[in-house]
This record gives structure tokens, sequence and C-alpha cells, in this order.
């Protein structure tokens, strides 16, 4: 789910749940080995946690390609101003690119836009489209996008499925953009449907949404600060940094925790640093040409049980190009504190100032990054990071003392 904008299948539809993710049971765990493996947090049972240790199966792993097919519903009180094809154009080939560029090519979303509008049976008006949904309307517009979309599509063929709305339609809310899990699957077609992304994004939609949305497929969570009161700032944690923040943030790549997790680094890319060492990292953002390593690209120092700081660089290029500060970023990674509770706290280096005003979701972690020369004491982690160098090519050298 995001954070506002600046601007045959009935019976198992009644049973589900609005969550980001429900399923707990972890499929076939690939264990962390090597160097990186005393720094890999437990997967715990919170909601999206980010332990790293084993892969929870109800999630489909984005460590090859997948199909993801587009279903555009209109309603009988609005005629679509837009085409499905316009429509898919606000989201790809963008979306497709983000992912490439982020998973190092290792990954490749492949949309199927369906070429027709598909009429809902109720007014858009009927089902009290928002964002903190009637569970009995929002059952009833999943139920009844189910049973029209599976007359003409067969499911079996994806493994992802966006319910696209027509953004004209009087009742459509774009705050009501959120991935709805079931916590009994579907059945059609012979495949399971676990999750459906609803899209009620206005056209042209807001940047980067369908990026964070198709992110909590993938079982990650929701790093901005939701106010109790819906009033406050909600970029808090992580400011720009990561498209799981801030759908609008200048520095969109994912962390580089998020990318271990979901595969796209492993274990010869990760340092778990447990005494004094130097590392050279390469910023997260950089694709390397094919056929190149990805060489180091995040240390880790585990400060608890559940807890571990990481230190990545970021720079200016790829998800990054519009960064507004590059540097050493270091974070908080805590795997019992689930989605929206802020299981990564970005630490910012230089508490005393900000930057990007006018750009920044949140100026104050605009300039977090550790920049060449400088040293930060790590909080709790009994730690200094000290920026040495940085590369010809871009790499930055790194001396973390841990003082044992």
């Amino acid at each position: 789910m995001e954070r506002p904008s600046p601007r045959g299948l009935a019976a198992g539809l009644v049973s589900l749940l609005a969550l980001a993710a429900t399923s707990l049971v972890a499929g076939p765990a690939a264990a962390a080995a090597g160097d990186a493996a005393p720094c890999a947090l437990p997967r715990t049972p919170a909601h999206h946690s980010l332990g790293v240790d084993r892969w929870n199966g109800a999630y489909p792993r984005p460590d090859h390609a997948l199909d993801a097919v587009m279903v555009f519903l209109s309603f009988p009180d609005a005629e679509p101003a837009t085409t499905p094809a316009e429509i898919a154009s606000d989201y790809f080939p963008s979306t497709t690119r983000f992912f490439r560029r982020a998973s190092y090519g290792k990954f490749t979303l492949r949309p199927h836009p369906q070429r027709e509008w598909i009429r809902m049976p109720k007014p858009s008006t009927w089902y009290g489209i928002r964002r903190d949904w009637a569970s009995d309307r929002r059952s009833a517009y999943l139920r009844d996008a189910i049973r029209v979309a599976d007359e003409r599509i067969d499911f079996s063929r994806y493994d992802i499925v966006y319910l696209v709305a027509d953004p004209d339609a009087p009742g459509v809310d774009s705050d009501a953009t959120k991935v709805v899990n079931f916590d009994r699957p579907l059945h059609a077609d012979g495949t399971d449907i676990r999750r459906v992304v609803t899209v009620f994004e206005q056209h042209p939609p807001d940047h980067n949404v369908l990026a964070h949305e198709t992110g909590h497929v993938f079982d990650l969570p929701d790093l901005y600060h939701r106010p109790t009161d819906g009033k406050g700032d909600w970029d808090t944690y992580v400011g720009d940094w990561d498209v799981m923040g801030s759908q609008f943030g200048l520095s969109p790549d994912l962390f580089g925790w998020h990318k271990w997790k979901l595969g796209w680094l492993d274990d010869r890319q990760v340092v778990c640093v447990q005494s004094d060492r130097v590392v050279t990292l390469e910023p997260m953002a950089d694709v390397p040409v094919p056929g190149a390593s990805l060489g180091t690209r995040l240390a880790v120092l585990r400060t608890g049980e559940g807890s571990a700081v990481a230190v990545e660089a970021r720079g200016s290029t790829g998800n990054d190009l519009s960064t507004c500060a590059e540097g050493i970023l270091l974070y908080r990674v805590r795997n019992e504190t689930p989605s929206g509770g802020g299981p990564v706290e970005v630490l910012d280096t230089h508490p005393d100032s900000d930057a990007c005003w006018e750009r920044s979701v949140y100026p104050p972690l605009a300039d977090a990054p550790l920049r060449v020369g400088e040293t930060y004491s790590v909080p709790g982690a009994h730690a200094t990071v000290e920026v040495a160098d940085r590369t010809p090519s871009g790499a930055y050298t790194v001396r973390i003392t841990t003082g044992t």
C-alpha cells in the first residue's frame, strides 16, 4: 500500500485480508553461507520480515523472468477516456527497466496488458473505493473483477495480476492503490492466485507507483512512516532512499539489504564485518557491463539477535541518477519490525544539515551519506565508519573499526 500522493471464485474471495502479506510459511530455504552468513538476520513472523536466511515460498521470488497480466476494468457509470494501451504505457516499459537495473539484469518483469476494457457489473461509486476500504465492498470489488476477467483470461499463464481501474470513473480513488492478499489462495485456471495488485491511479499515475506495489508482491515492506493521526511527515524513516519508502524519492534504487533478500546480491557481494576491516564498495545502483563482476556492494555489522547496520555506497547512476547526495549510506535493519513500523531506518551522518529542499521528499535525510574524509560513530554498534577514498571507477574505500 502506498502513502497518499501529492495530488467459481466468489466463495474464496469472501475470505481475504487487505495486508501486504499473509503467509508465514517459508518455501524452499536457501541458507546463507560464507563470509556473509553471520550477519544474515533470520526471518521472523513479522509482516514482511527482513530476515534473509530463507525465502517465504508464499511469494514469487524475482530471480528469473515473471509474467504479469494487466486487466483493465471499466464501470457502467463512466465511459473510459483513455485506452488500455495508453494506460499500459504509463507503467511499462519503465517498471520493467527499473527492476532490470535494480536486479543487475537477474530479473525481468514481462507485462501482458489486455487490449480491451472489461466491464464491471456495478457502478464505480457503489464499491466505495478508498484507502481504508470497507471489507465487504472491497470483497465485492475483487469478486466481481476476478469473475468478469476469468471469462477472458487464462490466469495460469501469469505470475502477477494487476487489476487496473478506469482512472476517470467517478468512484475511483487513487489513494486506494495497494496489494491485496488472500488468506486462502483462490484457484482459477488450474493455478493459485495468492494476491492481486489493485491499481486506482490517475492518468498519468504517480511516479514509480507500480515498482513500489510490485515490491510488495516480492515480500518487501513499506518503509514509510504512517502517522497515527493522519498528519505529519511520512518520510522520517528512510527519506528519498529506496522506492519502498517513497515512490517520489530522488534515490529510489532498492537498499542492498532488499537486494540480498531477493537474491540479486549473493554472499560474494556481501561482507559481514566482525572485526576491523577495509572494504571497497561499488555504488549500489551501478549496473556493470555484461560479463563483469558486481564487486562488493554491501557491508553489514550485526548489532543484535534481530538487528544489523548496513553500509553501502550510493552514487548518481542507474536508478539513483537523480540522487541529491553521493557517499556511504548507513541504515539500521530490524527483522522483527513489521511493514510500516520502521524495519529500516537511515542513519543521518549529517544531523545538523539538510539538502535539496526543492526536490527531496525529506530534506533532513537527503544528505545522509557519509562523504570522503568523514568518519561516523555508529550508535549502538561500538563501531566507526570512515570513508577513506573514492577510486577513479567510482567505488568507495571504507575503513570500518569495530573495537574488537
